[in-house]
């Protein structure tokens, strides 16, 4: 399984960002498909994560602000991400733990 990761960048406070997760391979292994995120001398934490029953799971700091969605036909998983604020500053991994797959990591800035 590979998991190829986009949509990061540099955003001002209060906008949005779009981040997706396309899988390739044996996709057919995949778990539970999900986004976390790592900050320096920090572990990496959930920010939300979808099982393959559709069962949507969204850490506190991002509900009601972050959308997490899938594009079955095209194994991609977004992450729609609205009201930023500079504490998601982040590099932002597609990963599916219980599977042990991940993506490479994707730089989320969010500054004046």
């Amino acid at each position: 399984v590979q998991l190829q990761a986009s949509g990061g960048g540099l955003v001002q406070p209060g906008g949005s960002l779009r981040l997706s997760c396309a899988a390739s391979g044996n996709v057919f292994r995949i778990v539970a498909m999900g986004w976390y995120r790592q900050v320096p001398g920090k572990q990496r934490e959930l920010v939300a994560s979808l099982t393959d029953g559709g069962v949507k799971e969204y850490a506190d700091f991002v509900k009601g602000r972050f959308i997490l969605s899938r594009d079955i036909t095209k194994d991609t998983v977004f992450l729609q991400m609205n009201s930023l604020k500079p504490e998601d500053t982040a590099v932002y991994f597609c990963g599916d733990p219980p599977g042990g797959y991940w993506g490479q990591g994707t730089q989320v800035t969010v500054s004046s």
